[in-house]
């Protein structure tokens, strides 16, 4: 016999929205000395995803790292953003109230929004970037293979990179050369009055060394290095501007002879100690070398800033270079933000859309029932012998009463509570006019 109470129990629960999150740190709310601290080395990345989803009771996750941010995208079924801190808090062994003071938390529409920004450039140290589209494309790829993304966080996902594609191709904000290796190259000018006479050593064969690597071969370098833990890529990049490839054991080699060190590997651990530029900088005979540490954790340990005719810089201390360079930008920012707001409405809608899917199937469900159970005694009235006007019109009678009789118990409740918006729903529901009324009597 059908049950309609376990039918209004299903319609009451399937029309809940998981909460989205978005839980980080970046360059705006920490310096690089805690930033480095809240870094995942990408060899680990995989295991860490599985250990926050189990221990911070999650849906989905997915961790963003880079050397200006840490963020984790969460869907939940409750906002369990305590937990997610107390487990990040312990998988860096820091104190949760100390990281706290660093950390900013987007929820729902908030998260969505802020997710776009990001990868859109707008969040980032430099405005309009666009490394960090394809940083976020591939956190995106690393918990999908994990099996870390599911329905909720994957349209979020999807969405967002539809929308920053729409604002690179629809706003100004990628016109420019304004990065973080472009600041770092701009520095260098600033340093050395004909950058044709310097020579170059970059750390690292990624992405952002790639693209230092293009800025001073236009600035005029002719001379330059790369060193890398593994040689076959370091020689693939030294190779476009006719440079030489060198393992990173060769460093110290290599070092007396540079005039630029720019630096951005992934390695957890400092790369070149106080102690190895002492011994460069003898052999200079005390050249001055410029140096900039883009990486986090840094590469170049904090105490060779200590020594004379050093001049080490971080990715903190190129903002003023960034912010002069992209204010250029700000006009196509704002065009941009607007893109990002009605894209975020657009993905809410969508969202609402799909739970009001889920509740009008369950309603659906809730109607075949009833009247599958209201045929199936027809049908035995039937054959038992009695008059199909008489069956028809009991099987109508049934079929309202107990279509209607739930909701009439309920609207006649809320109605004693005051609670006229429901009646106002039912009239817009059904059409009803100001006149009618839902009665059972």
């Amino acid at each position: 016999m059908y049950d309609w109470r376990l039918n209004f129990r299903l319609l009451g629960s399937v029309s809940v929205l998981m909460a989205l999150l978005a839980l980080g740190i970046n360059h705006k709310t920490a310096p690089v000395e805690v930033r480095e601290r809240v870094a995942f080395a990408p060899e680990k990345l995989a295991q860490a995803l599985h250990d926050a989803q189990l221990k911070a009771g999650l849906q989905e996750i997915a961790i963003l790292s880079t050397c200006n941010r840490t963020e984790l995208y969460c869907c939940a079924h409750q906002t369990s953003h305590e937990a997610l801190i107390d487990w990040l808090a312990y998988y860096h062994a820091l104190n949760p109230d100390a990281l706290r003071q660093c950390l900013y938390l987007h929820q729902n529409d908030a998260a969505a929004r802020h997710m776009m920004r990001v990868a859109s450039g707008l969040d980032s140290l430099v405005l309009g970037e666009p490394q960090i589209l394809g940083q976020l494309k591939s956190a995106y790829s690393i918990a999908q293979e994990e099996g870390l993304v599911g329905a909720e966080l994957g349209r979020l996902f999807r969405h967002t990179f539809t929308i920053a594609k729409k604002v690179r191709t629809q706003t100004a904000i990628g016109q420019n050369p304004v990065s973080v290796a472009y600041a770092a190259v701009s520095m260098a000018q600033h340093i050395f009055a004909d950058l044709s006479e310097s020579k170059a050593l970059l750390i690292g064969a990624g992405e952002t060394i790639e693209l230092v690597a293009r800025h001073l071969h236009r600035a005029g370098v002719r001379s330059l290095t790369v060193a890398n833990r593994t040689l076959p890529r370091a020689l693939d990049l030294a190779s476009i501007f006719d440079g030489k490839a060198i393992a990173l054991g060769d460093i110290p080699d290599a070092l007396p002879h540079a005039d630029i060190v720019i630096s951005s590997t992934a390695s957890q651990l400092p790369i070149l100690g106080k102690g190895a530029v002492e011994t460069a900088l003898k052999k200079r005979k005390h050249r001055p070398i410029f140096m900039v540490d883009i990486a986090v954790p840094r590469d170049i340990e904090a105490q060779v800033g200590d020594l004379e005719d050093v001049y080490l810089y971080t990715v903190d201390d190129l903002k003023e270079v960034i912010e002069e360079n992209q204010r250029g930008r700000e006009s196509a920012a704002r065009e941009a933000q607007t893109l990002i707001d009605q894209g975020t409405d657009e993905f809410m809608r969508q969202l609402r859309e799909l739970d009001a899917v889920d509740t009008l199937t369950a309603l659906r469900e809730h109607g075949h029932a009833i009247c599958e159970d209201a045929l199936q005694k027809a049908l035995k009235q039937l054959h038992a012998g009695k008059p199909a006007e008489e069956v028809l019109q009991v099987m109508a009678r049934g079929l309202t009463n107990k279509l209607l009789h739930q909701p009439t118990v309920r609207l006649r409740h809320a109605s004693a509570e005051g609670r006229d918006d429901l009646q106002r729903l039912v009239t817009d529901l059904f059409q009803l006019s100001e006149r009618s009324t839902v009665d059972d009597r």
